[in-house]
């Protein structure tokens, strides 16, 4: 067997499987399906320092090779989790990683100040996908400037590893993966999900709430690839890909093209087992090609 143990952003990962924000609730809905010590780690839903409802239903539509959801970060607030969700996974032997979401500069930073008095809370994913309300909505990781603005003042804050989500609906997601490395943050994880939509046409009318939505599934895993490619050649720091990985193959392909860890996300919904599967498969993998380390792998596509 190959050594798969991976070190990230000051963290040690029996294995660089994760599983992806709100595919995954706080981990304990899939305890009866697998080894939650045998991930890597997992990161729970996301949260944001006051509670949200969400968005109004219907807010998923199943699309071809994907879904869309526009579920908007519906969760009680960073400190029923801190007191109540966290105490139930803080003796796990993995590492559980808290999204932090927030609406404004000083929500995210008050929710990191917040997780970072938590020992063991081991690192955050900071999700710059949010939209900045004082910027009439658009989201902090659209601009290099206001991605540099959050991450820094987060960064002023927290001390523990700071992982930094990215939105792919940008022109350049390679300059804003520099404008967080020149931040402060510690590792960068891509991609979220992409902007789209869909539509009834008997009713004539899109089938989500909110209109358009966050695509996510296999369909999105060529750009998730090409933006992972392109990160890993603008900036020193790790990378975490995700974005349609089903098995361990595409898991495979993502380190290829320069991620050191893989998220799993939409394909815990298909089988929850996944994630054990695609452990094995990069095992077996490794072995077949004759790797004794999974660091091996991580950007060695032949171009």
């Amino acid at each position: 067997m190959a050594n798969l143990t991976t070190h990230i952003a000051g963290l040690t990962l029996k294995n660089p499987v994760l599983t992806a924000s709100g595919t995954f609730g706080y981990g304990t809905e899939f305890s009866d399906f697998i080894d939650l010590e045998r991930l890597g780690g997992f990161i729970v839903k996301g949260t944001t320092l006051h509670p949200r409802q969400g968005n109004p239903y219907p807010r998923l539509a199943e699309t071809p090779s994907g879904m869309i959801n526009a579920v908007g970060l519906q969760n009680k607030g960073v400190a029923y989790y801190i007191e109540h969700i966290h105490p139930q996974l803080a003796s796990l032997k993995t590492n559980v990683i808290v999204n932090l979401s927030g609406s404004c500069i000083e929500d995210y930073v008050e929710g990191a100040r917040m997780l970072n008095e938590v020992e063991t809370v081991p690192a955050i994913e900071l999700n710059i996908s949010c939209p900045n309300v004082k910027a009439g909505g658009m989201g902090f990781g659209t601009k290099p400037e206001m991605a540099f603005e959050v991450v820094k003042e987060v960064r002023n804050v927290y001390r523990k590893p700071l992982i930094v989500k990215l939105t792919p609906n940008v022109t350049s997601i390679s300059e804003i993966a520099k404008a967080v490395e020149d931040a402060g943050a510690d590792s960068v994880s891509l991609i979220n999900t992409v902007l789209a939509m869909a539509v009834d046409a008997e009713r004539q009318r899109p089938i989500l709430s909110t209109i358009t939505g966050g695509l996510s599934g296999a369909a999105v895993k060529p750009i998730a690839l090409r933006c992972v490619w392109q990160v890993y050649h603008a900036v020193k720091i790790p990378i975490i890909g995700l974005g349609g990985i089903m098995n361990a193959t595409d898991a495979i392909e993502f380190m290829l093209c320069g991620a050191r860890v893989v998220e799993v996300g939409t394909a815990n919904f298909i089988d929850p087992a996944i994630t054990m599967k695609i452990i094995d498969g990069i095992d077996e993998y490794l072995d077949r090609h004759g790797c004794q380390n999974i660091s091996e792998i991580v950007g060695a596509l032949k171009v």
